[in-house]
Formats: C-alpha cells, structure tokens, sequence
C-alpha cells in the first residue's frame, strides 16, 4: 500500500508539481483522457476560420488591385469603351442594390399583410419602377444568357441604349437625352388626343357641360393652359359615354396609352384594361405623394413624378416641378375611379402647353 502511494506521488512529480496543484491535476486528466484517433480533425476551429478569413480578405484586396489597374488602363488607353465599361459596371451593382431593396419591401409586404396602396409613396413608386425595368430588361436578359455574351450586351449598348437597355446602364448625359427623346414622341400625340377630345364631345347629351368641354379644347388647341376648376366641373362627362374609358375610340385610346408609355399594339379590350390600370396606379401614387408631402421630395423625385405625369421636367427647376405637381394633385385625389378617362386626358391637357407658357 505505502509502494502504490510513493508510485503515484512519483509519477505526480514527474508530471509537475505536487498533486494537490491544479496544473498537475490537468496533467494528469489529460494522460487519462482518450487521444483523438490519428487522422482526426484537431479542435482549433478558431484558427482555421480566422486564417480563412485572412487568405479570403487578400485575396479580395489583391483582385481590387489588379481590377483598378485594369480600369486605369482603360481609362488611358480607350477611354470611349471605359465610358461603357464603368457604366455597365455601376449599372450591375446598382441593379443588385435594388434588388435587394425590392426583396425587403416584398418581405414587409408579406410580414405585415400590406397591399401595395398601403405602402409608403417611396416604396411604392420603387416597385413599379423596378416592374417596368424587369419587363424592358427581359430581351437583353436573354441574350445575355450564352456563355461570353456579356461582350455582346455590351456593343448593345453603344448601338441601341435607350431601346434595349434600363436606365441604370444610361450614362448621365444619355438619360437627360433618352427622356427628351421619349417626350418628343410623347408630344407629337397630344394633339391627336385633343381632337379626339374635341370630336368625343360633340356627341354629349349635355349642351351646357359639351360646350364647356369644347372650349376647353379650343383653348388648349390655341396654346392656353387650362386650369384645375375648369377640368373638375366637367369631371362627369368621363363617367359614361362617350367619354368613360370604356367607351372612347380606339384611337383615342391607343394614343393615350402611347403618351403613358404602353404599348399600343393589343387589342382594344386590353387596352382599355392596361390604360385603367396604369392610371388608377398613378392614382394611388398621387394620394401617397399627398400624404408624405411634396416638401418632403428631392429634386430628382420631384422631376420623375412630373415626368410620369405627361410633364418633360429635364429642364425646369425645384419650384416649377413643384407647382405643376400641386396643380396636378389638386384635380388627381379629388378624382374617383370611375373618371380614370378624365384623369388620363388632364395628363396631355395640363402639360401640353405648359413649357410653351414658361418659354
């Protein structure tokens, strides 16, 4: 008995010190402890993720480098295709932001049982920006899917930006032109819309309310702008018809549907149907605008809303955009749904002229 006890205080020692000290005591654990079999994975996890970490964030800065490098060289050497390279570039990344915003709207939506009336006016104006950048994306999209025909995209974009490309692959300069472009097509159907108007009213059952309505339309046709009082008080010929949106000429609608930027060529039923619910949309976004506050709004969101509302707003300043927005907003939110035809007529009525008074 005295011989095992010497033993163990002996092999204790060997191990440190004496074994009522903690070390010894791990020391000895240990020896008892089964050993990892050979081949096993060791427990220094730690070390293996932060020196991944390290390789991954070298790497990172190392390929930052040699795509700097090649940029400049670019820059230098071609700097016309540099223009389109960092467009496109920009353009990628801001598409990917926006993608990733979409999908946290989407998620609220979802979380919180939210229609898309519901949504902030910010939001909401986010989604269907992004839904009509989708549908224009889709060709180039497409094409894009062979292997390497990144290359192709982008000879697309010096040859036909403003037909196949979206707005984040504009450059600056192309996206004040693309939308003087567009507004150009926009305003050679504005007459069209106003005859059409001129000769719908001739066929009203009210004398009083059709005269008013055609002198409207003579002033307008004559360069004056019209204002917001004259429109509500004849707001319900647009009701039933001739004037309701079921009931207007198919020319009539397939320009109206041209000025807002829709596609003309679908038979008159989903015309009518695609014109209703644009302009119910823009409807619904003039009630959030109205609840934010137009002070509340930058410049460049100033700009867009007039511009989707028949205004060409490249050109005009903070103020301007500002009033013709109030002057819009104070006939849109009184509007029901049922005079959509008014409302999509008093988008060429109230922006016809408009430029021509402040020229």
């Amino acid at each position: 008995m005295a011989l095992s006890r010497a033993g163990c205080c002996g092999a204790f020692w060997r191990l440190g010190p004496g074994p009522g000290s903690a070390t010894g005591l791990s020391r000895a654990r240990g020896l008892l402890e089964p050993r990892p079999a050979r081949g096993a994975p060791r427990s220094p996890a730690f070390r293996l993720s932060t020196g991944s970490r390290s390789v991954l964030a070298a790497l990172a800065s190392k390929v930052k480098r040699i795509n700097g490098r090649y940029e400049r060289f670019l820059e230098r050497t071609f700097p016309r295709f540099y223009v389109l390279y960092a467009t496109f570039t920009k353009g990628i990344q801001a598409l990917f932001l926006e993608v990733k915003e979409i999908r946290k709207i989407k998620s609220k939506m979802a979380h919180q049982r939210l229609s898309v009336q519901q949504l902030p006016y910010r939001e909401m104006e986010r989604l269907r920006q992004f839904r009509r950048d989708v549908i224009k994306a889709i060709p180039i999209g497409i094409i894009a899917i062979p292997p390497f025909a990144n290359f192709l995209v982008i000879v697309l974009m010096y040859f036909f930006p403003r037909q196949l490309l979206i707005r984040y692959f504009w450059t600056p300069n192309q996206q004040i032109e693309f939308l003087d472009a567009y507004d150009a097509i926009r305003r050679d159907l504005y007459p069209d819309v106003v005859k059409s108007l001129a000769l719908a009213a001739r066929s009203l059952p009210e004398p009083q309310l059709q005269k008013r309505l055609q002198e409207l339309c003579a002033e307008v046709q004559r360069g004056s702008q019209p204002r917001v009082a004259e429109l509500y008080a004849v707001r319900r010929l647009f009701s039933g018809s001739p004037l309701g949106l079921n009931k207007l000429q198919v020319s009539h609608v397939k320009a109206l549907s041209q000025v807002l930027f829709l596609t003309p060529h679908l038979p008159a039923f989903f015309l009518r149907r695609r014109l209703r619910s644009h302009v119910l949309e823009i409807r619904h976004l003039d009630r959030a605008m109205l609840r934010l506050g137009l002070g509340q709004l930058s410049e460049e969101e100033l700009k867009a809303a007039c511009y989707l509302r028949g205004l060409n707003s490249t050109h005009l300043g903070m103020s301007e955009c500002r009033a013709w927005l109030e002057q819009w907003l104070g006939l849109s939110c009184k509007l029901q749904a049922s005079e959509a035809s008014l409302l999509a007529n008093s988008m060429v009525l109230l922006s016809l002229n408009y430029v021509r008074a402040k020229e």
